[in-house]
């Protein structure tokens, strides 16, 4: 299963890469595209379980990875909640 990783950039300016084991998010972000903060965690949410379940379809079992993923992504955002209109930026896919 082709796994990729995509490089985003948090409200304060910090840079995350961030793991997906499919190939998905590429249909729930662009690169070079801003996000607001609540749709960018609402679209990691639905990618990374999609991937998740893709996972578990092929091998039996869901990916962790995805899982741990997707709660870093909540766990960061939930700092910036609290911002007038946060966004995240997607800077790139690495494949």
């Amino acid at each position: 299963m082709p796994e990729i990783r995509f490089l985003i950039e948090w409200p304060d300016g910090s840079q995350e890469s961030c793991y997906s084991p499919s190939l998905i998010v590429k249909n729930y972000f662009t690169p070079d595209q801003d996000y607001e903060l609540d749709d960018f965690v609402e679209r990691s949410r639905t990618s990374l379980q999609i991937a998740r379940d893709r996972v578990q379809a092929k091998f039996g079992r869901p990916c962790g990875l995805a899982l741990g993923q997707l709660q870093q992504i909540e766990a960061m955002a939930a700092r910036f909640n609290n911002l007038p209109q946060p966004s995240v930026r997607v800077i790139k896919f690495i494949e």
